[in-house]
């Protein structure tokens, strides 16, 4: 099984090494031909319009989207990842975007980098808590019907799937677990 993780910015070699500790071959996206063969894709936390302008202008955003409808890609976005992903982005309705996850996201909602904080999470299905870091996150203001809130943090939406789309506010590839991406690998598997 090959997972991809998109390499045009931000920390998407932190996401390869996890996937390679689970034995994942993870080769780095960063034109659409290099979607060829995946089973998924990890969109990375970073900059969102960076991220977003770069992919349009490398043809992945449509050839992404393409290839989500068809049924023939996973796709995880974390952090800048999930703003990408999402239908919706608060005060930016002109940055680019996938758009294929019925969330309205707000940038930057938890502060600024010096706000960056770690947080012992409730995620469904797990049986302990997830060390969930926050570094200048989005937050989830609005899920559509289909879309299932997997964790919050305090009264804030912070981790959702819907099919073979997740989207995560925070950084799971910055800790030791490896639990999301694992839950990811069967995503994408299934």
């Amino acid at each position: 099984m090959k997972i991809g993780v998109l390499a045009l910015q931000g920390d998407f070699r932190e996401h390869k090494q996890m996937l390679q500790s689970l034995g994942v071959e993870a080769p780095e996206v960063r034109k659409q031909e290099q979607l060829e063969g995946l089973s998924g894709l990890i969109v990375p936390g970073g900059e969102s319009t960076t991220i977003g302008k770069l992919a349009r202008e490398y043809g992945l955003e449509q050839a992404v989207r393409e290839r989500v409808e068809q049924g023939s890609l996973a796709v995880w976005g974390t952090c800048a990842g999930a703003i990408w992903l999402a239908k919706e982005i608060i005060g930016y309705p002109e940055q680019p975007r996938a758009g294929l996850l019925d969330i309205a996201i707000r940038r930057n909602a938890f502060g600024r980098q010096v706000d960056s904080f770690e947080e012992p999470l409730e995620i469904q299905g797990f049986a302990t808590p997830f060390p969930a870091v926050f570094i200048r996150a989005p937050v989830i203001e609005r899920v559509g019907p289909g879309v299932e809130v997997l964790a919050r943090e305090g009264n804030r939406v912070v981790l959702v799937r819907s099919g073979k789309l997740m989207a995560s506010s925070f950084h799971p590839e910055l800790t030791g677990d490896s639990r999301l991406h694992r839950l990811f690998v069967e995503m994408a598997r299934g």
